[in-house]
């Protein structure tokens, strides 16, 4: 994992990131493009209409253009917003997926940062929303629709297209200046942000910790502290936005304004100077409805210019996990192989396992016996990606294996449990599986009597904790979840450690019906467990 401390990618790689994320081009611009060419016609429809009031002409045609435009242009509307946020959701949840599996292939010595992991998959993938619907297809059109809405106008009056041309200037000056603050706010906020999410998710687990010691009102200040830092660097955000908002509607009156007394003046005869064109009451009315789509392209960027602050700033924590190489796959031939293997973790002086070979063949079921730390748990953790590989090699087929996630069935000693139904729990680790699969993990697990004797069976709810469950039978829960997911390797860790003798028996017997079939790897204290093992392997002993 990385962490916001990382060196900051400079504007060029950070640019190509986030237009790599955002994908090909899905037609966003082009539909604001015929936005833009549906008001040049609705601005011909009042300058037509407003003639033909006058006298010189049918009403009834130009009202049917203005309105056919009108309409024209809430559609293209419509179809941008839909489409953009379509395209932003699909790369929302690709960038997530992301986030979540650089948290999975991380190294096996390297923590886990739940702040950070909470912004990369949460606020920073967010902030590509806008950027993706919103801003790119705005930037896209900024840059022709002006040029086009300047064209057209030249042809009616030469002077306006001057004018519009002449407040462009100032106005993308000013753009420039607001964006560059703006830019750096944001990445500071986005910084606080991190750091109330890190603290807060801290506390929380925490939390039994906190109440023990009495600590819960100085944490509580100090949370609503880093929440009050927050929220004023929020609010020096918007000011920023705020300011380049003024720039720009100030920029965008002042050219309409200065448009509207020009040819009010011209029609007039009233300039102060020789009239450098004439101008009928058609061109007059049609610059006058034209000039406000002038700044529209620009007045939809600089509203979606705090989304691209936001996403560049987001930019800085997802670029790192591009970097992440995909885990490879390799399928596991027998026997699986550990030779001279080693683990020693990070902060920790001596090595939790050292110069363990061991060959296991398929179908095989192996007990790793051993008084506590000895290291059984953490060879189970070697095989699942999850321990270090300080030394040794672990092969399979002669292939080097990095990890059998994704082919083992794992059980630990404190199973995982998720605030559901016991479906839900079941399913986990293989959501597409049948009914009748369901049922045979059930049975093969022994979980029969205790889902008869708990009210709605299957579907009776558990909280994350398991509430109202006993300790065998949150191990049967695990045991039919491995089960049901049709792995070749099961991987169990003191399945039956704190069971009495009768639960201790029914289990181990669930575990040699279950063990069939599969490469079982079982650590275990427990002589009567590993007594149903083909093989036993002593911990600290020769194997």
């Amino acid at each position: 994992m990385t962490t916001i401390a990382h060196a900051l990618p400079t504007r060029n790689a950070r640019n190509r990131w986030l237009k790599g994320a955002a994908g090909r081009r899905d037609g966003v611009a082009g539909l604001l493009l015929l936005d833009t060419l549906a008001a040049m016609g609705f601005a011909a429809g009042v300058a037509g209409g407003v003639t033909a009031v006058m006298g010189q002409g049918a009403v009834l045609p130009w009202a049917v253009l203005m309105l056919g435009m009108g309409a024209l242009r809430g559609l293209f509307a419509t179809l941008a917003l839909r489409r953009g946020a379509v395209r932003a959701g699909a790369i929302k949840r690709t960038q997530r997926l992301r986030a979540v599996a650089a948290a999975l292939r991380r190294k096996p010595d390297a923590p886990i940062d739940s702040g950070l992991l909470a912004s990369q998959a949460v606020d920073a993938v967010e902030a590509l929303d806008g950027h993706v619907a919103r801003f790119l297809p705005a930037r896209r059109a900024a840059a022709i629709a002006p040029m086009l809405v300047l064209a057209v106008t030249a042809c009616a009056s030469w002077v306006a297209a001057v004018i519009l041309a002449g407040t462009l200037l100032p106005f993308v000056a000013a753009m420039i200046l607001a964006g560059g603050a703006a830019a750096d706010e944001s990445r500071r906020q986005f910084v606080a942000l991190h750091r109330l999410s890190a603290r807060f998710a801290d506390r929380v687990r925490s939390l039994p910790v906190v109440l023990a010691f009495g600590a819960e009102t100085r944490e509580t200040e100090a949370i609503g502290r880093a929440a009050q830092e927050l929220a004023e660097r929020t609010m020096r955000v918007l000011r920023m936005a705020f300011l380049s908002s003024a720039a720009l509607e100030f920029f965008a009156a002042l050219s309409v304004a200065l448009v509207a007394v020009y040819c009010g003046f011209a029609l007039l005869g009233l300039l102060p100077f020789a009239a450098p064109e004439t101008l009928t009451l058609a061109q007059a009315f049609f610059v006058l409805a034209l000039a406000p789509e002038f700044y529209a392209p620009m007045r939809r960027l600089a509203a979606a210019y705090h989304d691209k602050q936001a996403a560049e700033t987001a930019a800085d924590t997802l670029m790192p996990l591009a970097e992440l190489e995909p885990v490879p796959v390799v399928r596991v031939a027998a026997p699986l192989i550990l030779r001279d293997v080693a683990i020693q973790y990070p902060d920790s002086d001596t090595p939790a396992v050292s110069c363990l070979s061991l060959r296991i063949e398929a179908g095989e079921t192996v007990a790793l016996l051993g008084p506590s730390g000895s290291g059984k748990t953490s060879v189970l953790h070697l095989l699942l990606g999850l321990a270090p590989l300080s030394a040794g090699i672990v092969e399979a087929g002669g292939v080097p294996l990095t990890s059998l996630a994704g082919q083992a069935n794992w059980a630990g000693q404190h199973p995982l449990l998720i605030a559901g139904s016991i479906r839900d729990n079941l399913t986990l680790a293989h959501p597409q599986a049948d009914e009748l699969a369901v049922q045979r993990a059930v049975a093969a697990a022994g979980l029969g009597p205790m889902l008869t004797a708990r009210p709605g069976g299957l579907d009776a709810s558990l909280d994350a904790r398991g509430s109202g469950l006993s300790g065998g039978e949150r191990r049967r829960i695990a045991l039919a979840r491995a089960l049901l997911n049709p792995a070749p390797f099961l991987l169990l860790d003191e399945p039956t450690a704190h069971l009495d003798a009768a639960a201790e028996a029914a289990l181990i017997a669930t575990i040699k019906r279950a063990a069939i079939g599969r490469t079982t790897l079982i650590a275990t204290h427990s002589p009567a467990l590993a007594a149903i093992a083909t093989r036993v392997v002593h911990l600290g002993h020769a194997a």
